[in-house]
């Protein structure tokens, strides 16, 4: 039997399916709705129905845009022969707040992972392809994530981009800036030692 009456259980019920949101927090959520002003509640409401009518995929790079193209591509100062493939667009945010980064992005919108049944057509492998001719890439980045996911992605897009002639890297993994050696698993040690480079005197 539902805890609460109409409305308010179907807010809950569906606070409940958001990521990361348990029921004791969609019950909190739920309540701080019902409490807060109404144009306030309005305000979120609006804005989840305006993200559904008005954002899509880039139809380039697969990026979240409010048109054809996202920001990024519409954007000239970029390089647009260097192609930074990552996981999921929140990949871009990470990438951009470094401010090392002024090529374009390619979002494969998810890793391979036979187990949950995501293999390469699930992928936009067969997109990044056809960009390497149709925009002159020299370099793609492999920015997957450092995990089992994320490192067979990157190894197979590289056996698939390496004999096209063009420059196919992989972003260093390693020790985080302030981590001890002694508390490092062998699998990130292993990585920093891999990604060392040259010091400057």
């Amino acid at each position: 039997m539902p805890a609460f009456s109409g409305p308010l259980q179907a807010l809950v019920d569906e606070l409940g399916r958001l990521p990361g949101v348990g029921p004791k927090s969609a019950q909190r959520i739920a309540f701080y709705l019902l409490k807060v002003p109404g144009p306030d509640a309005l305000r979120l409401a609006d804005a989840i129905t305006a993200v559904k009518e008005r954002m899509t995929l880039c139809t380039r790079c697969f990026n979240v845009a409010e048109g054809e193209l996202c920001a990024i591509c519409l954007d000239d100062r970029r390089d647009s022969t260097v192609v930074c493939v990552v996981e999921d667009p929140r990949d871009i945010v990470a990438v951009e707040k470094t401010g090392e980064f002024a090529g374009r992005y390619h979002v494969l919108q998810g890793a391979l992972n036979p187990i949950e049944g995501v293999g390469p057509d699930q992928l936009r492998v067969r997109e990044l392809l056809a960009r390497v001719d149709a925009e002159g890439l020299t370099e793609i980045i492999l920015c997957t994530n450092p995990n089992l996911e994320g490192e067979a992605t990157a190894m197979y897009l590289a056996r698939l981009l390496n004999p096209l002639g063009l420059t196919v890297t992989r972003i260093a993994s390693g020790l985080p800036v302030g981590g001890d050696l002694e508390y490092a698993d062998e699998l990130t040690l292993g990585r920093a030692l891999e990604g060392r480079r040259t010091v400057e005197a």
